[in-house]
């Protein structure tokens, strides 16, 4: 999803390996031409109604497996982007609010978003041609690539991939899991699983070492092993750095996946409740809400026509990926 800027971006830095790798970049292999539905594991609990570490080893696995298709399912979609943002006073009451509205699209790999709308106002001809001129810049650059950047840059993204799903398994390790139940999300049974911080814990990787400082309660679809929600909340104060960012106890983040075309799990909303101080001076108290709608099969080209518009390449001929 687009940039959301330094406070909620630390945020999601901090939250994002319980979304297993939904933000992060992905492989530029084509994706499969159907949406594969693995077997589900053994989820049967013990007598405690707790899981062991294999199974939920195993579910996340196959969960994140899921999530990394649909981040590149997802290059092959366009959708409409709405964030409204209510900043708070110390008692919790709204000062102010901005809501932008963004057509989101991938070019050359790359996503970006052209701002269409302020306070659900469509922007006036001279400040659209702005970020038509903003996009234009984004595709030749990706058309000039040279091909030692394009290596750098899938390294890059191989290596997150691989620090992914390395946090995967210590999100395995840094919980105590309690199968719930289940539960209608969307319409779909999801299995409701809690996740508490194990005691005695101790981290592998650098990030996880945030992970005691959350506990949180996820849905996976019963039927195509899609994580449809998730609700993780802040139990403690997170410190990045010496003097970057402190966040506080009681931050919450709240998300939403959908399916969609009956091939891709992609999001649908994103509810973030802030509380946190950057560099020990500016305060963040904030609500955020973001929709994701509108999704269009799409394939990004290399030139805007005028104003709102955007031309496709054929079908029978695709960019380069």
């Amino acid at each position: 999803m687009k940039k959301l800027g330094l406070a909620p971006s630390l945020l999601l830095f901090i939250l994002s390996p319980f979304l297993l790798s939904a933000f992060c970049a992905t492989a530029q292999d084509p994706a499969p031409a159907a949406l594969a539905t693995a077997p589900l594991p053994d989820l049967t609990p013990d007598a405690n109604g707790s899981l062991s570490q294999r199974q939920m080893q195993q579910l996340f696995r196959v969960v994140a497996d899921k999530d990394m298709e649909n981040d590149r399912r997802l290059r092959d979609y366009t959708y409409i982007e709405r964030d409204e943002r209510h900043n708070l006073d110390r008692n919790g009451q709204v000062k102010s609010t901005e809501v932008k509205t963004y057509d989101v699209m991938e070019i050359e790999g790359e996503q970006v978003e052209r701002l269409t709308e302020k306070d659900d106002k469509p922007l006036d001809a001279k400040n659209a041609a702005k970020e038509d001129e903003k996009i234009q810049k984004i595709i030749d650059k990706c058309k000039n690539e040279s091909e030692e950047a394009r290596k750098k840059r899938e390294q890059k993204e191989e290596k997150e991939r691989e620090d992914d799903r390395k946090f995967v398994l210590e999100v395995a390790d840094a919980y105590n899991f309690h199968l719930v139940g289940t539960e209608s999300v969307g319409g779909r049974d999801a299995l409701v699983i809690d996740a508490e911080p194990r005691p005695g814990y101790e981290p592998h990787t650098k990030e996880a070492k945030f992970l005691p400082k959350f506990r949180g309660r996820v849905w996976i679809d019963k039927s195509d092993m899609q994580l449809s929600k998730m609700d993780v909340q802040c139990i403690d104060t997170v410190s990045v750095g010496l003097f970057v960012a402190r966040v506080h106890k009681g931050t919450r983040f709240v998300y939403e996946q959908t399916r969609v075309n009956d091939e891709v799990w992609l999001p649908k909303h994103l509810d973030v409740k802030l509380d946190a101080r950057i560099a020990l001076l500016k305060e963040y108290n904030m609500n955020l809400e973001q929709t994701y709608r509108d999704y269009k099969k799409f394939r990004a080209t290399a030139k805007i026509l005028g104003v709102g518009g955007v031309k496709e390449n054929p079908p029978n001929n695709p960019p380069r990926r």
